[in-house]
């Protein structure tokens, strides 16, 4: 069975004897925050526990090593959302250790790619247009320095408002242990 087969049949068990029921909440964030955090499986209930982040508390945004890449990309678009339509007053750049973007061997991964389909021409064409993919690919050397990168670009944003704070935090994926790189609170 495919994984669509099995989440389909799951859901309409889950649908049907409404076990929908007990996550019911609004769109707008109970504890008004937003929390950008890397996509890894081993964050996925960790650290909304670790956070005691219910359901309903926070918007989250995941992203590959809870990073910005572009001022006016998708995740920060996300989070002016969430500021400004949603009421969020703390943001929170959670990253975390052990990250497989932290030093990601962009060119076996390029390698990756080609061995499933991705023709030479391709990469190219890009090169040409001017895109670095490789460096586009490639993640960071150091997790703190990263999460002090993106919590620079969100408070430097020109569309952020300056009476939200920005926070950033490292957490254990092991333990769910979080450390403070930077204390939005210290830093208005």
């Amino acid at each position: 069975m495919s994984s669509l087969q099995c989440i389909m049949e799951y859901n309409k068990e889950f649908v049907n004897n409404k076990q929908y029921e007990k996550y019911v909440t609004d769109k707008i964030p109970k504890k008004k925050m937003a929390i950008l955090s890397c996509m890894d499986t081993r964050l996925t209930e960790l650290l909304p526990k670790a956070m005691n982040i219910k359901n309903g508390d926070a918007k989250i945004i995941k992203d590959a090593g809870a990073t910005i890449m572009h001022p006016f990309g998708g995740v920060m678009r996300s989070i002016l959302v969430a500021v400004y339509e949603f009421g969020a007053e703390d943001v929170f750049v959670i990253g975390h250790h052990n990250c497989g973007m932290s030093n990601l061997d962009t060119k076996s991964l390029i390698d990756k790619i080609k061995n499933r389909g991705i023709k030479e021409d391709t990469f190219d064409i890009l090169k040409y247009a001017g895109i670095d993919v490789e460096g586009w690919l490639y993640g960071f050397s150091c997790a703190e320095e990263s999460i002090r990168e993106s919590v620079k670009m969100i408070k430097n944003h020109p569309l952020f408002p300056k009476d939200v704070r920005v926070h950033g935090l490292i957490i254990s994926p092991e333990t769910g242990k979080l450390d403070i790189i930077i204390n939005g609170d210290e830093n208005k």
